[in-house]
């Protein structure tokens, strides 16, 4: 999935993005508000999570934008835990509200919570013939055998799971999986495809539609 991340404070935003990225999220991060409406105006993404007191222009406002919009669910991050800040913070049209500090875990969760919202709803472990994927416990199988992906290997073929058969272009995969710093022109999507069809095995599971992207017929 693909996460903006809003922070001021750049430590912890390295943490913050570091920690999401090793659980297979694509993580751009913006240091103030202006800088965050910019990155949405040209990344469509899965989830904003966005700390509230920004510089340049404040959290709420930012909030509030892209709830106008409506292209991302919006985690926001706030010192305060009060009650009537996280009202605030829902009125304002946030989809969900953590206060600081938080386990990381439940972060995590709650991104993933709204990536799924922020989706067509799908089942919760991705099949297709002999292969298994679950998200949320970050394992995939074949026949039974437990295979060792690395983030963006685990990300393409959840990519193409969830498609459910459709062709998934290699722009959508560079997009959803890799993050801001990709180079559009990279052949990083045919080299994973590669590796990942090693690691699937026989018989061939990934199709190249020529031209067009990648396919898992079900």
């Amino acid at each position: 999935m693909r996460v903006l991340l809003v922070e001021d404070e750049q430590p912890l935003a390295r943490y913050i993005a570091a920690g999401l990225r090793k659980h297979g999220c694509a993580v751009d991060v913006a240091h103030d508000g202006q800088q965050a409406l910019d990155k949405c105006d040209m990344t469509p993404y899965d989830v904003v999570v966005l700390d509230r007191d920004l510089p340049v222009m404040h959290g709420d406002t930012v909030c509030r934008r892209l709830a106008q919009h409506g292209t991302a669910r919006v985690l926001m991050l706030t010192a305060s835990d009060a009650v009537s800040d996280r009202v605030t913070g829902l009125t304002l049209g946030a989809d969900d509200y953590l206060g600081k500090p938080f386990a990381f875990a439940e972060l995590v969760a709650r991104v993933r919570a709204l990536a799924r919202r922020s989706t067509p709803a799908r089942p919760p472990v991705l099949r297709a013939r002999d292969v298994e994927l679950d998200p949320s416990r970050r394992v995939v199988e074949r026949n039974g055998r437990l295979l060792s992906l690395t983030p963006k290997e685990f990300g393409v073929l959840e990519r193409l799971l969830a498609a459910d058969g459709a062709v998934v272009s290699a722009e959508t995969l560079l997009e959803k999986v890799w993050d801001e710093h990709a180079d559009p022109f990279t052949n990083a999507v045919r080299i994973t495809i590669s590796t990942l069809r090693r690691k699937l095995g026989d018989p061939p599971l990934i199709e190249t539609v020529t031209g067009v992207g990648y396919r898992i017929t079900p």
